[in-house]
């Protein structure tokens, strides 16, 4: 045997190990407002950290060391203060910002904590639905694509389709197919107000706040349905209808892309969303590819399967793609040239 290979996974090992707990000491900052405490740069000692937050000093000063050792925070050993930089607290606390990851620890954290009822499945088959993952989840989502929906959706990723922009501005009929917490349906309602959009997602919880989400937004064009499009109205038909990141995890992905297809009017077009990725495990031998590859068992692929579904798991990659859009009926598969690290665009036509 190798012995610097065996030396090299056991480094790995650690690097990986140490990166999860940074990972659950972020989710704690985020969610008790550690974070956003420390976010105007001011250095400061653990218990003025901890009487700005109304939290325990104790865990307070090692939840800062612990932070400081992974360099989520830093330090100042002459005075033993702890502070952010503008940068670590535009990435870390500033909710608003593009590059806020908060919606990441809110989304791996309780997704780890599923793990022994994750390993049931494993066992026995089967999986948990989105309900029995709790709605932690959902508003973890929902944060993970917050800054991409807000910044880019509406500016760069819509207008990507020749003419569609326009098209929208006009006022045409859309669908937003998984629509989770309403958030791309309430970005595109009020960008476009003559357009008039639908969001249909099975969860009750995510369309309750997705109404919430509309009405504090003012969109009035925006509604929700809480169903699946077996429960849509037969005779509404749809110029546009938008998949985000929700294709691979149904049940039945084909049947789902053989619904919307009916429903497109004769022009209209399904802008369809998924994970960048491959279907070839080591061509995702990268830091994406390393995320989602392992996020898939604890979220996309125990939810289809927990509908006894396909189970395609969080990657399906171009070639997957171009399948299922085949075994849907779809007469065209364009890939869009929108650049963008994390996910992969397609739009397709009757």
């Amino acid at each position: 045997m190798d012995q610097d290979k065996i030396k090299a996974l056991g480094q790995r090992v650690v690097v990986d190990t140490g990166g999860v707990f940074a990972i659950a000491l972020c989710y704690i900052g985020d969610r008790l407002g550690l974070f956003r405490a420390m976010a105007d740069g001011k250095a400061l000692t653990s218990e003025e950290v901890a009487q700005k937050t109304n939290l325990n000093e104790r865990y307070v000063r090692e939840w800062l060391k612990g932070l400081v050792a992974a360099e989520y925070i830093e330090y100042k050993q002459d005075s033993d203060r702890y502070f952010m930089t503008a940068e670590q607290a535009f990435v870390l606390a500033n909710e608003d910002s593009f590059s806020f990851v908060g919606g990441a620890f809110q989304l791996t954290i309780p997704s780890i904590v599923q793990v022994h009822r994750v390993m049931e499945a494993f066992r026995k088959g089967g999986g948990l639905s989105y309900e029995e993952l709790g709605s932690e989840i959902a508003e973890g989502i929902d944060r993970v694509h917050r800054p991409a929906f807000k910044y880019l959706l509406a500016k760069e990723w819509l207008p990507g389709v020749p003419g569609l922009k326009e098209r929208l501005d006009q006022g045409i009929s859309v669908l937003d197919v998984g629509c989770g917490l309403g958030r791309a349906s309430v970005v595109i309602g009020s960008a476009f107000p003559r357009s008039v959009i639908l969001g249909l997602d099975p969860n009750a919880y995510s369309i309750e706040r997705a109404r919430s989400l509309a009405e504090e937004s003012g969109a009035g064009n925006v509604e929700f349905l809480c169903g699946t499009m077996e429960q849509l109205p037969k005779d509404r038909n749809y110029d546009l209808i938008l998949a985000f990141d929700c294709i691979h995890d149904m049940a039945d992905p084909v049947g789902t892309l053989k619904g919307i297809r009916e429903t497109l009017t004769k022009d209209g077009i399904l802008f369809w969303v998924e994970p960048t990725g491959s279907h070839d495990p080591i061509e995702n031998r990268n830091p994406i590819g390393k995320m989602r590859a392992t996020l898939s068992p604890f979220l996309c692929l125990t939810v289809s399967l927990a509908d006894g579904g396909a189970g395609l798991g969080t990657i399906i990659g171009e070639a997957g793609g171009r399948k299922l859009a085949e075994e849907a009926g779809f007469s065209g598969f364009e890939k869009l040239p929108i650049e963008n690290p994390m996910q992969q665009f397609v739009s397709l036509r009757r």
